[in-house]
C-alpha cells in the first residue's frame, strides 16, 4: 500500500500530462533578477498553519495553495507590515507582509543612485512637458491673437508650472549629490537600524528576551554580546511546536546579528549551527526552509565553509528545492540565491556540483519557469568564471535560445558572457559549435520569426551592435567569408517594413552616423532647400564641429573613427551599397526611401573619407545602379525613376557637404563673438536672402508699415522675423536709421516694448518661442552701436536709466525697495526678465556699450550682485552673458567670482573661461585675441591652486585644451604652474608641456622627466592600457551616460575613444625627447619584448606587458620624431604578425589600432605600404591614422577551435553507486525508467511503468540507495524540470531525512555504510 505521506500529490495516474506546470504571471522580467537580494519574511500566524517544527520535518501533506493578493510570491515588499493581520482558513498567508529587507543597513550610496535617479527621471518628464508646451505655443503664436488668446494663456500657465518644477527638481538633486558625498558615521547607520526595527517581530534576538514569555529586554547593539546573542538564537530554535513564523523571525534575527558583526560567521561552531540549519531546511513550510537557505548563505565567509555547508547535504536539498512547483517560489528564490553565493566567494565556484548545476540549468531551460531569468543570470556569470562547468551540465544550449529568442531582458550581459569566452583559445574551446554569437542574427534572416516580433526584434537588433562594436564578435563574424553579416544585409530585400527599417538604424548605429539636424524633415518629405532647413544648425554644435576640426590632429587619435572604417571596409566588402541602392530601387514606402537615401549618402561620404582611395573610388559612382539610369522614366509602375534616385542621393551628399562646410564658416567668421548669447540667437543662414543696406525710402517705409509696429502697440501682433532682417539690413545705413528714429515710431515703440517699467517684455513668460524678443533686442542694441546717432539716441531713452533702478533695487544699501522687484527669484526664473541681462551682454561687447553701462552705474550694480549671497541665479545669470573680450570692469568681477564666490559660483566662473582660452589665435598682427587667451590662461592657472579639488579639476581639463594651440601652451609653460599637490588630476597637463622645448626644459629643471619615465617604464604602461581599453569600451556601450547640465556640456565634450596622452609620445615631440628615449634604451626593451612574446596567448601577465610595449611603440611611430625608431627595430613586421596570426583576438585589436598610430606619421606609412598595408590619407596627402590590409581575409583569419571532449573525470560522482542486490531486478527496472524519461518517445510508458511498480512495491521508493542512484542520473544526465518533480515527488519524504541527518532505515541497515552520496567531495585547495 501506498505511504500516505510522499514528495508528491498523489500516487494514482492521472489523465493528460503528468509534467503540467502551472503557469505564473508576468513577472519573470527584470524584477527576477532583481529580486536576487530582496530579504525574507516570516508568515503570519494563522490556525492552520500553526504546525510545530517537529511536525514540520514528517513531512505533511502540503494543505492549500500559496495564492495571494498582492504581487507575486517572492516580490518581498521592503516595508515592515503588521504580522498578526488574520487571513482566512484554507489559504497560506501573505508573504508581502512580512517583508524584510535584505539589506536594512543598505549601502547608502546605491540608496542615493536610486533616489538621484528618480529625480532624473522626474526632471525628463517634466522637460517634455515643456517641449511640448513651448511647440504647442509656437504654433498658437501663428494664429491671430482674439482666437488664442485663451488657449495661450493656459499653454503659459503649464509652462511657467513645468519651469518651477524643474528649477525645484533640480535644486533637489543638486542637494542628493552633494549629500552623496558627504561621508555617513556608523552611528547614523546603528541610529536609523534601531528605529527601523523597534516595536518589530523582526528585529535582532539580541534586543528581545527569547526565552521568556511576554518580557522583552531592550539590548543596545554597541553593548550587545554577539556570540551570547547567537548561542540565545540558537536555542530559541530547538524549541518544537512552534508555528513558522516563529523559525523564521529567529532566522532573520540571525541574518541581522551577522550583518552588525560580519566577523561573527568566522567563528561559528558548525556542529551546532550545521544540525539547525538542516532542520529547518527539512521543515515543511516553505517559510521555514527558505528562511534556512537566506540564514546559511548569510554566515557563508570562505571557501572553507562552503565546503563545511556542503558536507550539511546542501547540494540535494538544493535540488530538491529548485524542481518544487511554482507556488513555492519563495522557497526555490531563496535556494537559486543561495547558489548564486558560492559567484560571491573566490573560487566558490568550484566548490559548485555538477548537480546542482545541472538543475539550474533545467530552471533554465523551462520556459514557463517564473526563475528562468534568475536561473539564465546565474548560468552566465557560472560561465564566465568556470564556462567548462556550464558546458559539462549542458548549459550553454538554454543560454544560446534565450541569446536567440530575444526575450531575457539582459542580452547584453549575455553577449558580454559570450564574447569573453570568445577572445581566448583556451576559453574559445568550451564553446561547441563556435557559432553561438551568431543566433541574434536569425530573427532578421528569417521572415517568418521578423514578422510580429517587435520587441524581440529590438533586443536582437541591440545585441548584434554590441557583438559588432567587439573584437571578439567581430572575428567570430568573419566565419565563411562573412555569411552571417552577409545575411543580415540581405535580409534588407525582405519585405517587412518593420525589420527594415530597424536594420537601417542598427546600421546607422555600428557606423556611429549621426543624423545631421534636417534629418526629420528630410523623412518627413520637405525638400532639401527648403528655407531654413539646411543650414539651421545649433551653434553649440557648429562650435563643437570646428572646435575638433581646428585642434591639432596629432593631439586627438580617435580610434572609434579607425575601428568604425574597418566596419565600414567589411560591410561594403558584403555589398552594402548595392543592398541600399536595391532597397531604394524597390522600396514602396517613401519614409524608408528617404531614409536608405541618407544612410546611403553618409555611407559615401564616410567611406571618402576613411577608406584607402583604392577602395572608395569605386563606391562613389553607385555602379548598381548606374547599369541602366533611364529605367523607369517612361513606366513608374515599379517606383521611382532610377535619374531621380541618382538625384536625390547627390542632393543628399551636397547638402552634407554643405551642412559641414556652413558650420565651418559661420564658425571661423566670428569676428565678435556673442558666444554668451549663442542659445537665444539663431545662426544666420548664408542661403536666406538678407534685406539690402542700400534700401530706397519708399521700399523702407512700406517694410516698416507691414512689420506692423507703427500702426498698434499690441507686440503680439508684430512681424518679428520681419523686424530682425530690417534691423540686420536696412537699419545698418545711416540713414535709414535716422529715417526711423525721426519720422516714424517704429524705433520709439520698438525701444519702449523692452523698457521695463511698460511691463511688456518684462512680463512676457519665459518659454522658447518668446527668445525671439531677446534675438531682436541683441540685434538692436547691435545696430544702434554701429553709429554715432544710433549710441546717442540708446544713451538718451529710458531704457537703461529704468533698468538701473531696478538693478539698484538689489542693493539694499541705495534707497530703493519695491514690493515687487523686477529681479526677483519668482520673475527671473518664470519671465523674460533673464533676457535683459542677456541685452546688457551685447552692451558689453563693445567699447560704447560699457561707456553707457558706467554712466549709468550698472557695473556698480554689478559689483553688488556678485557680493549678494543667496542669489546664485542672478550671478550665474551676469557673468554667463557678460563679454569679456575688452578690459573693463568686467573682468574684475570675473576675478572676484573666480576667488571669492562659493564653490558652485567658482566652477560656472572657471568654465567661462574656456571660449577665451581656446579661441583661434588671431591671422592678423593685432594680437587681439592671443591677449585675451592670455588673460584666461592667467586666471585658469590662479585656479589651479582653489582649494576645492573640483574647481581645479576643471581648471586642468581647460588648459589642456588650450595646450592643443602651440602658442597658448607655451604661455602656460611661461606661467610655471606647479601641479603637485593635485596629483593624478595635473598628470595629464604636465604631459602636454614636454610636447615643447620650453616646456621640455621646465619639467627637466624640476627632475620630473626621468621619475616620469621610469615610473611608465615600470608600471605606468600597463595601467596605460586598462585606460584605453576602458576608454573604447564606454565609447562603444550603449549606455547612455548620465545626463549633465547645460553648464557641463561645452566643457568635457567626452573624450571616451580618444587615444590618451602618453609618456613617450609627448616625449618625441621634440629633439630633446628624443635624445633621452635613445640613450635610455627603453624603445629598444620595447621591440624586443614584442619580438620575443609576439604569439603568447595564455600567460595574462605576460599579455598585458605586451600591450604595454605595444601602445608604447604605437605612440612613438605615430610623431614624425619618433618614426625613425621603428626602422631601426623593425618592431613594424612583428606588430602585422600579431595583428595577422594572434590567436588572442583583442591582442590582434590592439595590434590594429597601434598599427593606425604608426600610420598617422610620414615615415610609419611608408614602413606600412612596403609591408602591403593601405592607409587613407586626405587631399593633401596626409594621413588619417586609418590603415587596412591588402585583404580582409589576410586579418581576420583565424584556426578554428579545438572542442576538448568531456571526459569521466569532468563528472562530479567518480563512481556510480552500485545497486543492492544483483538479484533484484525491480531496482534496475526502476533505474531504467528513470533513464527512459529523459527521451520524450518513451516517456509515457515509463510514466506507467513507474506507477505500476510503485503501487506493487512501495518499499523500494523509500530506500535511500535507490534514491541516491536516481539523483546520480540526474547529475549525469539531462532531464527537463517537470520529469525532475515528478520522479522526486514519487518517493517517499522520509527519504530525503534520512540522507540529511545520516539516518538509517530499517531496510538499509543491512547494507555497507561505504554508500556515496550526492554531495561532491570537498576539493583539496
Amino acid at each position: 500500500m501506498a505511504p500516505s505521506s510522499t514528495l508528491g500529490a498523489s500516487t494514482t495516474p492521472t489523465p493528460g500530462n503528468p509534467f503540467r506546470n502551472e503557469r505564473v504571471g508576468s513577472m519573470r522580467d527584470t524584477d527576477d533578477i532583481q529580486h536576487l537580494k530582496d530579504g525574507l519574511a516570516p508568515p503570519a500566524r494563522t490556525a492552520k498553519e500553526a504546525r510545530s517544527l517537529s511536525n514540520a520535518n514528517m513531512f505533511g501533506p502540503r494543505g492549500a495553495s500559496l495564492a495571494n493578493t498582492g504581487p507575486g510570491p517572492g516580490s518581498f515588499s521592503s516595508n515592515l507590515k503588521n504580522l498578526n493581520a488574520p487571513r482566512h482558513a484554507g489559504s497560506r498567508p501573505d508573504l508581502n507582509t512580512f517583508a524584510s529587507r535584505e539589506d536594512v543597513i543598505s549601502d547608502e550610496i546605491g540608496a542615493s543612485e536610486r533616489r538621484q535617479a528618480d529625480f532624473r527621471e522626474k526632471i525628463n518628464k517634466e522637460l517634455k512637458i515643456k517641449t511640448g508646451s513651448e511647440n504647442l505655443l509656437d504654433a498658437l503664436l501663428q494664429k491671430p491673437s482674439k482666437q488664442s488668446k485663451d488657449q495661450r494663456f493656459k499653454v503659459e500657465s503649464e509652462l511657467s508650472s513645468s519651469n518651477r518644477k524643474i528649477a525645484e527638481l533640480k535644486s533637489q538633486l543638486e542637494d542628493e549629490i552633494e549629500r552623496s558625498r558627504r561621508p555617513s558615521t556608523p552611528s547614523q547607520n546603528q541610529n536609523r537600524l534601531s528605529s527601523l526595527f523597534r516595536g518589530s517581530p523582526l528585529r535582532s534576538p539580541s534586543r528581545v528576551d527569547l526565552l521568556s514569555d511576554g518580557e522583552h529586554i531592550e539590548v543596545s547593539p554597541e553593548v550587545e554580546s554577539p556570540t551570547f546573542v547567537l548561542a540565545e538564537t540558537l536555542q530559541a530554535l530547538e524549541v518544537e511546536g512552534m508555528q513558522p513564523d516563529y523559525y523564521v523571525s529567529r532566522a532573520n534575527g540571525l541574518v541581522e546579528l551577522f550583518k552588525r558583526h560580519p566577523t561573527l560567521k568566522y567563528d561559528l561552531a558548525w556542529s551546532i549551527f550545521g544540525l539547525r540549519v538542516q532542520t529547518m531546511l527539512l521543515s515543511e513550510s516553505r517559510e521555514v526552509v527558505a528562511a534556512g537557505y537566506r540564514v546559511t548563505r548569510h554566515a557563508i565567509a570562505d571557501r572553507k565553509s562552503l565546503q563545511t555547508v556542503r558536507r550539511l547535504h546542501t547540494d540535494s536539498l538544493v535540488m530538491l528545492s529548485l524542481v518544487k512547483e511554482s507556488k513555492a517560489t519563495i522557497e526555490r528564490e531563496q535556494a537559486l540565491k543561495f547558489i548564486r553565493v558560492f559567484l560571491d566567494v573566490k573560487d566558490g565556484v568550484k566548490e559548485l556540483s555538477n548537480a546542482v548545476v545541472r538543475t539550474v540549468v533545467s530552471v533554465a531551460e523551462h520556459p514557463e519557469d517564473r526563475l528562468r531569468n534568475m536561473a539564465i543570470l546565474t548560468l552566465t556569470e557560472i560561465l564566465i568564471r568556470d564556462g567548462a562547468l556550464v558546458k559539462n551540465a549542458g548549459g550553454l544550449a538554454p543560454l544560446s535560445d534565450a541569446l536567440s529568442d530575444g526575450t531575457y531582458p539582459g542580452s547584453e550581459s549575455l553577449i558580454s558572457a559570450f564574447l569573453y569566452l570568445t577572445d581566448a583559445p583556451q576559453l574559445r574551446n568550451i564553446l561547441s559549435s563556435g557559432r553561438e554569437l551568431e543566433a541574434p542574427f536569425s530573427a532578421f534572416t528569417d521572415p517568418l520569426v521578423a514578422h510580429g516580433h517587435e520587441e524581440k526584434l529590438k533586443v536582437n537588433a541591440r545585441s548584434i551592435a554590441s557583438i559588432l562594436n567587439s573584437w571578439p564578435g567581430l572575428f567570430s563574424l568573419a566565419a565563411r567569408g562573412f555569411a552571417t553579416l552577409r545575411s543580415l544585409i540581405l535580409s534588407l530585400s525582405h519585405p517587412e517594413p518593420f525589420a527594415r527599417d530597424l536594420v537601417l538604424d542598427l546600421l546607422f548605429d555600428v557606423l556611429h552616423i549621426k543624423p545631421p539636424s534636417w534629418t526629420s524633415s528630410f523623412l518627413a518629405g520637405r525638400r532639401l532647400t527648403t528655407y531654413g532647413r539646411v543650414t539651421n544648425i545649433k551653434p553649440d554644435q557648429m562650435e563643437q564641429q570646428w572646435q575638433v576640426e581646428s585642434e591639432d590632429d596629432a593631439n586627438r587619435v580617435n580610434l572609434i573613427d579607425q575601428y568604425t572604417a574597418l566596419i565600414l571596409a567589411i560591410l561594403v566588402h558584403c555589398e552594402l551599397i548595392k543592398a541600399l541602392s536595391d532597397l531604394i530601387e524597390e522600396a514602396v514606402d517613401s519614409s524608408l526611401r528617404r531614409k536608405t537615401t541618407l544612410l546611403l549618402g553618409e555611407v559615401l561620404k564616410l567611406a571618402n573619407y576613411s577608406l584607402p582611395a583604392a577602395v572608395s573610388s569605386n563606391l562613389q559612382v553607385l555602379p548598381s545602379l548606374m547599369k541602366n539610369p533611364f529605367q523607369g522614366i517612361e513606366d513608374d509602375s515599379q517606383g521611382p525613376p532610377i535619374s531621380s534616385i541618382i538625384y536625390q542621393v547627390d542632393s543628399v551628399n551636397r547638402t552634407l557637404y554643405r551642412t559641414s562646410a556652413t558650420t565651418a564658416l559661420t564658425v571661423n567668421n566670428k569676428i565678435k563673438p556673442d558666444n554668451n548669447n549663442n542659445n537665444n540667437q539663431k545662426t544666420a543662414d548664408s542661403s536666406k536672402p538678407r534685406l539690402s543696406v542700400d534700401m530706397d525710402e519708399i521700399h523702407f517705409r512700406s517694410l516698416l508699415v507691414e512689420t506692423q509696429v507703427v500702426s498698434t502697440v499690441n507686440y503680439l501682433k508684430w512681424k518679428w522675423d520681419l523686424i530682425l532682417d530690417i534691423i540686420e539690413g536696412p537699419l545698418l545705413n545711416p540713414k535709414r536709421l535716422d529715417e526711423a528714429i525721426k519720422a516714424t515710431k517704429f524705433l520709439k515703440r520698438l525701444v519702449g516694448f523692452y523698457r521695463p517699467f511698460k511691463y511688456r517684455f518684462s512680463n512676457a513668460r519665459n518659454t522658447k518661442p518668446n527668445q525671439r524678443y531677446v534675438r531682436v533686442g541683441c540685434a538692436l542694441f547691435r545696430c544702434l552701436l554701429q553709429t554715432n546717432e544710433g549710441v546717442q539716441y540708446l544713451t538718451e531713452s529710458k531704457l537703461l536709466r529704468q533698468l538701473a533702478e531696478c538693478l539698484a533695487q538689489l542693493d539694499r544699501m541705495s534707497g530703493l525697495t519695491s514690493t515687487s522687484p523686477l529681479f526677483a527669484a519668482d520673475r527671473v526664473s518664470e519671465t523674460m526678465t533673464s533676457g535683459y541681462f542677456t541685452l546688457l551682454g551685447a552692451l558689453s561687447s563693445d567699447a560704447q556699450g560699457l561707456v553707457m553701462l558706467a554712466r549709468w552705474r550698472i557695473l556698480n550694480m554689478f559689483y553688488r550682485i556678485i557680493d549678494v549671497q543667496d542669489r546664485a541665479d542672478l550671478i550665474q545669470l551676469l557673468l554667463g552673458n557678460m563679454d569679456f573680450s575688452i578690459d573693463s570692469h568686467l573682468r574684475v568681477m570675473l576675478s572676484k567670482a573666480l576667488t571669492s564666490c562659493p564653490k558652485a559660483i567658482r566652477i560656472f566662473s572657471t568654465k567661462i573661461l574656456r571660449k577665451y582660452a581656446t579661441q583661434d589665435i588671431p591671422t592678423d598682427n593685432q594680437g587681439t585675441a592671443s591677449d585675451v587667451a592670455f588673460w584666461a590662461i592667467r586666471l585658469l592657472v590662479t585656479q589651479l591652486y582653489d582649494p576645492e579639488v573640483e574647481v581645479s579639476e576643471v581648471a586642468v581639463q581647460i588648459l589642456q585644451e588650450a595646450c592643443n594651440r602651440k602658442p597658448y601652451l607655451e604661455y602656460v609653460v611661461k606661467c610655471r604652474p606647479a601641479l603637485d599637490h593635485l596629483g593624478e588630476i595635473g598628470a595629464p597637463l604636465l604631459l602636454r608641456f614636454l610636447s615643447t622645448s620650453l616646456g621640455y626644459k621646465y619639467l627637466d629643471g624640476l627632475d620630473y622627466i626621468t621619475q616620469e619615465m621610469d615610473d611608465w617604464f615600470l608600471g605606468r604602461n600597463e595601467k596605460y592600457v586598462t585606460m584605453v581599453e576602458a576608454s573604447l569600451s564606454r565609447a562603444l556601450s550603449h549606455e547612455s551616460e548620465r545626463p549633465r547640465s547645460i553648464v557641463d556640456e561645452p566643457l568635457l565634450r567626452q573624450q571616451h575613444g580618444i587615444v590618451p596622452p602618453h609618456f613617450y609620445r609627448e616625449l618625441t615631440r621634440t629633439m630633446e625627447g628624443c635624445k633621452l628615449l635613445k640613450d635610455s634604451g627603453h624603445f629598444e626593451e620595447f621591440a624586443s619584448t614584442i619580438q620575443n612574446f609576439w604569439s603568447e596567448s595564455e600567460d595574462a601577465e605576460t599579455m598585458l606587458k605586451l600591450k604595454g610595449c605595444l601602445w608604447a611603440v604605437g605612440n612613438v611611430g605615430s610623431m614624425e620624431l619618433g618614426a625613425p625608431f621603428l626602422e631601426v627595430s623593425d618592431v613594424v613586421k612583428y606588430i602585422i604578425m600579431i595583428a595577422e596570426g594572434s590567436e588572442v583576438m583583442s591582442m590582434r585589436g590592439t595590434a590594429f589600432f597601434v598599427l593606425g598610430l604608426i600610420s598617422r606619421s610620414l615615415h610609419g606609412m611608408e614602413i606600412l605600404v612596403e609591408h602591403g598595408w593601405d592607409a587613407a590619407t586626405d587631399q593633401n596627402g596626409q594621413s588619417l591614422g586609418y590603415c587596412l590590409p591588402p585583404s580582409l581575409d589576410i586579418l581576420f583569419s583565424i584556426q578554428p577551435a579545438v572542442v576538448a571532449p568531456t571526459s569521466a573525470a569532468q563528472i562530479t560522482l567518480q563512481t556510480m553507486p552500485p545497486a543492492r542486490d544483483e538479484d533484484d531486478p525491480t531496482e534496475a527496472r526502476v533505474v531504467n525508467l528513470v533513464i527512459d524519461l529523459g527521451n520524450t518517445v518513451l516517456t509515457k510508458r515509463a510514466i506507467g511503468e513507474l506507477h505500476s511498480i510503485r503501487n506493487q512495491t512501495p518499499a523500494l521508493f523509500k530506500s535511500v540507495a535507490v534514491f541516491r542512484r536516481v539523483m546520480y542520473i540526474f547529475e549525469c544526465h539531462r532531464f527537463r524540470l517537470p520529469v525532475m518533480r515528478f520522479v522526486i515527488d514519487m518517493f517517499d519524504k522520509k527519504v530525503m531525512r534520512q540522507i540529511v541527518l545520516e539516518e538509517e532505515s530499517e531496510e538499509s541497515e543491512d547494507e555497507t555504510e561505504s554508500q556515496p552520496t550526492t554531495a561532491k567531495p570537498a576539493p583539496s585547495t
